[in-house]
């Protein structure tokens, strides 16, 4: 078994998320909604001895070394894969309500480095990009049968890509001559397509596509406002919920949730009376996202964006908590 990813502000999540009341002496249940490599829940059972975890994982192949992992823990730990959002809209009864819920949004390095999807445009791999092997459309198809302007549209909102309109031109015009079907050959596609000066920025000129593509493939922004709603009403009154993000989009879906929690009345202005219960439904413990430190950046480079938000739950949340929270 070897380990390739190193969760991020783990120090945090374990200080923001410990269970309530410290010394905590009585049992606790906690979903980690993203599994992974099984880091975070690894630190989690060594620490607080009492806690058991659910951990939650869309890719199968991931999940084996995570179970192998976290072996020696026994029945404290328990799996489920598949969508986190598929497992909270329909939360197995057979758990007690759980005491705290963590959601890292980072893709792990080990999908970069071992999965063999084309997740990353430093390898010559199968241009595929999906978590689960279930899910209807890859990367390859995406790349080569959306019309133009739909790809350049993707490419635009999932990856803030300002060349978008250029690089999805020149994917076009590459596919006529046969089908794009590894990472390679659309890296080299992009980077022939943009000007000179932009391939030497400070990052890969065909990062952001990347990002595009494998968030449409996985519909990960599709999924995950409903997902934190249904999650934090899983959650046990005093419960706490912590969401890690690392780019703006996501981060903002997750801002803008967690601070309709913390408002008494979300109902919209042309509403005369309050419909939505006029109370807080939860208190932010983190006013500001919680970021990394230098020293974390330096010795575990996929940290540098990432973001922590917690909240403390306090009563069930209905829709209007969901307005103003994007989906995609």
């Amino acid at each position: 078994m070897e380990i390739v990813h190193t969760p991020v502000l783990l120090k945090e999540c374990l200080e923001y998320l410990s269970p309530i009341g410290e010394p905590y002496e009585s049992k606790a249940l906690m979903i980690d909604s993203t599994l992974g490599e099984g880091g975070h829940t690894y630190n989690f059972l060594s620490k607080y001895k009492n806690l058991s975890i659910v951990g939650l994982d869309a890719d199968c192949v991931i999940q084996a070394t995570a179970k192998e992992r976290l072996a020696e823990f026994g029945d404290r730990v328990h799996f489920y894969n598949g969508w986190f959002n598929d497992f909270y809209a329909n939360y197995p009864a057979e758990y007690d309500k759980p005491d705290l819920i963590l959601f890292d949004l980072g893709i792990s390095v080990f999908h970069y480095e071992k999965s063999e999807r084309g997740f990353s445009f430093r390898y010559d791999e199968k241009l595929d990009m999906r978590l689960n092997a279930g899910s209807e459309k890859s990367a390859a198809d995406l790349v080569n049968e959306l019309p133009e302007e739909k790809l350049a549209d993707l490419i635009y909102l999932y990856g803030e890509e300002k060349l978008s309109r250029r690089i999805a031109s020149a994917i076009v015009n590459a596919r006529r001559g046969g089908k794009i079907e590894s990472s390679k050959a659309l890296a080299e596609i992009i980077w022939n397509a943009v000007p000179a000066n932009y391939r030497y920025g400070q990052i890969h000129p065909a990062t952001r596509t990347f990002q595009a593509l494998r968030i449409a493939v996985n519909g990960e922004l599709k999924r995950l406002p409903l997902a934190i709603h249904s999650a934090f009403n899983c959650l046990k009154p005093g419960g706490k919920m912590g969401v890690i993000t690392f780019h703006s989009l996501e981060d903002r879906i997750v801002k803008n949730y967690f601070r309709n929690l913390g408002k008494q009345c979300v109902c919209p202005p042309e509403v005369a009376v309050c419909r939505c219960g006029g109370n807080a439904c939860a208190e932010i413990l983190t006013r500001k996202p919680v970021c990394p430190t230098e020293e974390e950046i330096k010795t575990n480079s996929p940290s540098r964006s990432a973001k922590l938000r917690v909240v403390r739950k306090i009563a069930d949340a209905n829709e209007y908590r969901l307005v103003g929270v994007e989906g995609f």
